[in-house]
């Protein structure tokens, strides 16, 4: 029994010899590598670190820049409406037909502008009234369906499918 309640020697231990031999040569030249090697690392964190600072600085730069320069486009597709209307204020026509003609150019200026930055006119004569796009400023008896577009009192406007402005109409009403 006693052969069985005797401790084992230290030497047998598997863990016993592992510690030395886990050991570098140069425990000096080690820690002097890991050093580095820490070093390195917390460089290219820092460098990180700052390159994520600079995108997020340029993209609220970018953003900024967006806000405050976004209408360029519209603005100069709107200069030659401008000048038109300049001009036809400078002119001394007295032929209404010319004036006329000068109108109609700078309504064609004007409307392709507003396609160029996506507005589009919203003209809901006849269709349902829906209280999104219209603004019903009275109701009429009228023939056919009730509530519907009879009379479009200003033309309203959308932005990428966005009211800008909403139409005024009057709306038809059931007799009775």
């Amino acid at each position: 029994m006693t052969e069985h309640t005797q401790p084992a020697d230290a030497g047998d231990s598997p863990t016993a010899g592992s510690a030395d031999e886990n050991l570098p040569a140069d425990p000096a030249g080690a820690l002097a590598a890991a050093e580095q090697k820490a070093a390195e690392h917390y460089e290219s964190l820092l460098r990180s670190r700052a390159e994520t600072e600079n995108m997020r600085r340029r993209a609220a730069e970018d953003v900024l820049k967006a806000g405050k320069f976004g209408a360029e486009k519209f603005a100069n597709a709107m200069l030659p409406v401008k000048d038109s209307l300049e001009a036809a204020l400078a002119a001394e026509a007295t032929d209404i037909a010319a004036l006329r003609s000068g109108v109609e150019l700078t309504l064609r200026q004007l409307q392709q502008a507003f396609s160029s930055a996506s507005i589009e006119e919203l003209n809901p004569l006849g269709e349902k009234f829906d209280p999104h796009r219209h603004q019903a400023i009275s109701q009429i008896e009228a023939p056919g369906e009730p509530n519907h577009v009879v009379q479009v009192l200003q033309k309203g406007y959308l932005l990428h499918e966005r009211v800008l402005r909403p139409a005024l109409v009057i709306v038809s009403k059931a007799a009775g």
